[in-house]
């Protein structure tokens, strides 16, 4: 009884350098049990550690065909694309859909200090390499478009074709590009915090919002512009089990302008000289984009012959509200069949606008 008495007041008495949630300093896992009975969801996962994080990505459909790489983006994870891996499996298709680090399955630093744009390519350049995709088409949407379009001027030669969905590659030349983070940094610092009906409003106010708040309202935010139901609502906030998991959603918006330079060298370097399938499938309603039309026209004007559709009266969240149509768009493109734009209407949906 002593011996017991004496371990338990040196278990209480010592230092723990790793907190009991914690899979190694400062990195946090989501218990599985939180993905539990998630409905439209019943894909296997599959894990793969790269610079000792362990990233989760779904690989469905036969392995011995060119892969579909889809890649999510804020505030969401792979279960945004449920909707449009059944059409696109179905299709003959192989369909790889990663966790970025902080999201979904994959592990997530309890710091926003230790994300960072570069740090997101770098983790899925090494799985695309560690896969050893070939021949990939790939799918970007919101920040999958920013980090992915930089995996793929990173090894052009790894894909075939590029779909873009309400995402962009923002970039500056000169001056700009040097001040221009710093000078983003201290707009956010002098304006300070805004509140959830602020976020609203404009793009800027949902930077200072997230950045500032402490519990980001990750199911808010996909009610708000997904339009989602309350058990979807629920996914989305499953890989969270409180905010210490949600640092990089949190962080995401205040990275985007921060490698300028970078993305400017990636458009001169591979984009402006891309000559392979490449479509600009944006949505007509989506308050990103719409708001910010340079994000669109930058990819109109600078890929070489570009195919482009409009989604009609579809919000940010494409796979939300069109999932299952805009994977058989994939699907074309892919074939090198006819593709044109479609509305939600024409879907048999309705056809509101979300925002």
């Amino acid at each position: 009884m002593k011996y017991l008495i004496i371990f338990s007041l040196i278990a209480l008495c010592s230092p723990m350098s790793i907190e009991a949630n914690e899979v190694s300093s400062g990195v946090l896992r989501t218990p599985d049990d939180r993905f539990e009975n998630i409905e439209g969801y019943p894909f296997q996962p599959n894990y793969i550690d790269i610079q000792g994080l362990r990233i989760h990505y779904l690989d469905e459909g036969p392995r011995d065909v060119a892969p579909i790489f889809l890649l999510h983006g804020e505030p969401t994870w792979s279960y945004l694309f449920r909707k449009m891996i059944p059409v696109l499996t179905d299709a003959g298709h192989r369909v790889i859909v990663p966790d970025m680090v902080g999201f979904g399955k994959s592990d997530k630093f309890v710091s926003i200090d230790d994300y960072s744009y570069q740090h997101h390519i770098d983790v899925m350049s090494e799985l695309v390499r560690r896969l050893d995709l070939k021949e990939t088409t790939f799918v970007g949407h919101d920040w999958g478009g920013l980090v992915g379009l930089r995996v793929v001027a990173e090894m052009p030669d790894r894909f075939a074709q590029v779909v873009v969905t309400n995402t962009g590659l923002i970039s500056t030349t000169g001056i700009r590009a040097w001040i221009g983070y710093p000078l983003f940094k201290l707009m956010i610092w002098w304006k300070g915090p805004a509140s959830w009906d602020e976020m609203r409003q404009d793009f800027t106010n949902w930077i200072r919002y997230s950045y500032y708040t402490e519990d980001i309202n990750v199911g808010g935010i996909m009610s708000l512009l997904g339009g989602v139901n309350e058990e979807e609502k629920a996914a989305y906030e499953a890989p969270y089990p409180d905010s210490r998991y949600k640092a990089g959603a949190q962080i995401f918006p205040y990275l985007i302008p921060s490698q300028l330079r970078e993305n400017e060298r990636a458009w001169k370097e591979v984009f402006e000289k891309w000559d392979k399938p490449f479509l600009i499938a944006f949505s007509d309603e989506d308050p990103v984009s719409s708001n910010n039309p340079i994000l669109e026209q930058s990819f109109r004007e600078r890929i070489p012959n570009p195919s482009r559709i409009v989604i009609k009266g579809a919000g940010h969240f494409v796979q939300e509200e069109v999932g299952p149509e805009f994977a058989n768009l994939i699907n074309d493109f892919i074939a090198d069949r006819p593709i044109k734009g479609f509305s939600k209407k024409e879907a048999g949906l309705d056809n509101k606008s979300i925002f």
